[in-house]
């Protein structure tokens, strides 16, 4: 079941984001740190960005993907979502496991990246859209 967070104000924009959900073979979850100049500056998060028009999320995860850390990944299927209202926006924010399929991992347009077990999640500080994932990542492992 999703957890939604209801918009009351329509006035206020919503943005759709979507994110990956990238575990390696020793399961552990890849995050990045968002750049110092970014909204929400140097939160870790689950990699990402808007969607873009025209695009379908799916498009969109993987140009994000690439744009940030350099590699190819195949997007598979819907993890979880959520909608979150900050104070000026609202975000339709959607997370799909993905795989990379080509490429190493450079730090393109992130601050950091990092992979760090399940366990590890609640030692970074992640925006408050992010904690749903973490909440439904942990409660899986358990």
């Amino acid at each position: 079941m999703e957890k939604q967070v209801t918009n009351t104000d329509n006035k206020k924009p919503t943005v759709r984001v979507v994110a990956a959900l990238i575990q390696n073979s020793d399961s552990r979850v890849l995050i990045t740190q968002r750049r110092a100049q970014a909204f929400m500056p140097l939160k870790w998060e689950f990699p990402g960005g808007k969607v873009e028009s025209g695009e379908t999320d799916q498009q969109a995860l993987a140009r994000e993907i690439q744009e940030e850390l350099d590699v190819i990944v195949d997007v598979l299927e819907h993890f979880a979502g959520v909608v979150y209202s900050y104070p000026d926006f609202s975000v339709d924010f959607h997370v799909y496991r993905c795989s990379i399929v080509e490429g190493d991992l450079k730090k393109l347009a992130v601050n950091d990246f990092k992979w760090v077990s399940v366990s590890e999640l609640d030692s970074f500080d992640f925006p408050p859209a992010d904690q749903p994932t973490i909440e439904k990542l942990v409660g899986d492992r358990g």
